[in-house]
């Protein structure tokens, strides 16, 4: 088996890069056939499953993770931590019947960027008071 730098055996090819490679490969041998195969709704609706199911669950996990970090150690307010659970519910149970759902996990990291790019520009007090 390859090695890869780290150690640990390289990856597989994952489903989705098969996928693609697949539409790819159909698509310069006959250009006009592959929108009317079977393969093309195949992987067409695989990869909408895989973008609209599972990313959109584990961007509402990687909220609620974050959220209670957030909560534990006070890196954000704790309106944002209440405000990213609040969405992460939303997401993971209503992402199937709410069409705007994939914007949430953008906004609200940028929402928590943008309130630690703030925090990070008013300086701690103490800190400059030592020097």
């Amino acid at each position: 088996m390859i090695q890869s730098t780290f150690g640990a055996p390289p990856y597989p090819i994952l489903p989705g890069r098969a996928y693609r490679a697949g539409l790819l490969v159909a698509f310069a041998a006959a250009p006009a056939e592959l929108i009317n195969s079977a393969t093309y709704y195949f992987a067409r609706a695989a990869v909408y499953n895989a973008v609209n199911i599972y990313m959109t669950k584990m961007a509402s996990v990687f909220m609620l993770s974050t959220s209670t970090v957030a909560i534990c150690t006070g890196f954000t307010p704790r309106w944002l931590a209440i405000l990213g659970y609040a969405l992460a519910l939303m997401v993971l149970f209503g992402s199937y019947h709410i069409a705007w759902s994939f914007v949430v996990f953008p906004l609200w990291v940028f929402l928590v960027s943008v309130q630690i790019l703030l925090e990070n520009m008013r300086g701690r007090p103490e800190a400059a008071a030592e020097t």
